[in-house]
């Protein structure tokens, strides 16, 4: 069973790592963990993305579903700060804030960006007890 010192590793393919590391580390506060010529790595939200240099132009995703990635904050606090964070450094949305799944035991806040690996980042905010949610 993953324990909160275990890290959940994604890479994902990325056609300008300069751009990748001004969406995630100097407009989203990701941290960045190591740069290399043909990746970077980041803690995005306590777990790592990587981001591997691509050939070509990312393709526009035409729906969120099935490929996108994101973080799912315990505390709705945590979820208000960054999505203030994208509306004051003006990130481009996929989806503004939504409520999905009313009324049911997965219920959650959630917004949408648009990076630029092609692959949008959810954020989500439980609104429930987070063993509730994962039962």
């Amino acid at each position: 069973m993953r324990t909160t010192s275990d890290v959940f590793h994604l890479a994902v393919p990325a056609h300008d790592l300069d751009a990748a590391q001004d969406f995630y580390v100097t407009k989203l506060g990701c941290k960045l963990a190591r740069r290399y010529n043909d990746r970077i790595t980041l803690d995005f939200f306590g777990d790592q993305v990587v981001c591997h240099l691509t050939p070509g132009e990312p393709a526009a995703p035409e729906s969120l579903y099935p490929r996108h990635f994101g973080v799912t904050f315990r505390e709705p606090a945590d979820f208000e700060a960054l999505y203030a964070c994208a509306v004051t450094r003006k990130l481009p949305f996929y989806h503004d804030v939504s409520l999905r799944f009313e009324g049911l035991v997965e219920e959650h806040r959630t917004f949408v960006l648009v990076d630029p690996t092609g692959k949008p980042p959810r954020v989500q905010a439980l609104q429930r007890p987070p063993d509730d949610v994962l039962s």
